[in-house]
């Protein structure tokens, strides 16, 4: 584990291991990592097929729990949580993109990305709301369906629902999966730019090393263990990263 401190680290797994299965069809996909995602950052997960980047984030995230060591958002320790406040955790210091945009299509631009913090009942900032909506460019497609938009415009509005109440990390999963390229750069320069602008903290998973150029720092898992870190990546500093492991096939399976 790296010697951040815990005021500078969002969240971090330590010892982290994650096994699916029993006996001889047992599945190791975490191997005792320990990593620390640190505060106002962009960080990219990366590895071949098979090395377990989706399941640290999923464990990391909340939504899968480990088989051994322990998860950590600030200082709350995940596995210490029963399953109501942990639900309560994702909803209000979590926020999460995923390949697929889960829009609600009866709802309008603006309600897609206050539907969590309607739901939970609470008071929206919408002077944070307002700012975030200029971050996304959203602002004159505000009263628009998700059928009347592009799918890189689809990806914004969930972006801007996972920054909407103000998490302390936001946990992205191939976002821009479904995304031709030009629209992707986009949206990968969008969590870029929310990042800085907002002082949040961006998680991602990609299989792809354009994708993770955009982020601060790339993190490389092999065989369910955290092998490198690297600062300041570029798409080619990664590519020849990635070439290093056997059988990377670049499919972005994990």
């Amino acid at each position: 584990m790296t010697t951040a401190t815990l005021t500078d680290t969002a969240a971090r797994v330590e010892n982290a291991v994650k096994v699916y299965g029993s006996g001889d069809t047992a599945v190791r996909a975490l191997d005792g990592v320990s990593v620390d995602f640190r505060a106002g950052r962009f960080t990219a997960i990366m590895g071949p097929s098979g090395s377990g980047k989706s399941t640290l984030m999923h464990c990391a995230a909340g939504l899968d729990t480990l088989t051994g060591g322990a998860a950590y958002l600030g200082d709350t320790e995940l596995s210490a949580l029963d399953d109501k406040r942990l639900t309560l955790l994702r909803r209000d210091r979590i926020g999460f993109v995923f390949q697929a945009f889960n829009l609600v299509p009866t709802l309008t631009v603006a309600e897609n990305i206050t539907l969590p913090i309607d739901l939970a009942g609470a008071r929206a900032d919408t002077e944070w709301l307002d700012a975030l909506v200029d971050v996304v460019g959203l602002r004159d497609r505000l009263h628009h369906r998700p059928a009347e938009l592009s799918g890189g415009q689809q990806q914004r509005v969930a972006v801007a629902r996972a920054f909407a109440g103000r998490p302390d990390v936001v946990f992205a999963d191939e976002p821009t999966g479904n995304l031709d390229s030009r629209s992707g750069a986009e949206v990968l320069g969008l969590l870029g730019d929310a990042v800085r602008r907002t002082a949040r903290t961006v998680v991602m998973v990609t299989h792809d090393p354009v994708a993770a150029a955009h982020a601060d720092e790339v993190v490389f898992l092999a065989d369910g263990r955290l092998v490198d870190r690297m600062a300041h990546p570029t798409a080619e500093k990664v590519l020849d990263r990635m070439k290093a492991f056997d059988g990377t096939r670049g499919d972005g399976s994990s």
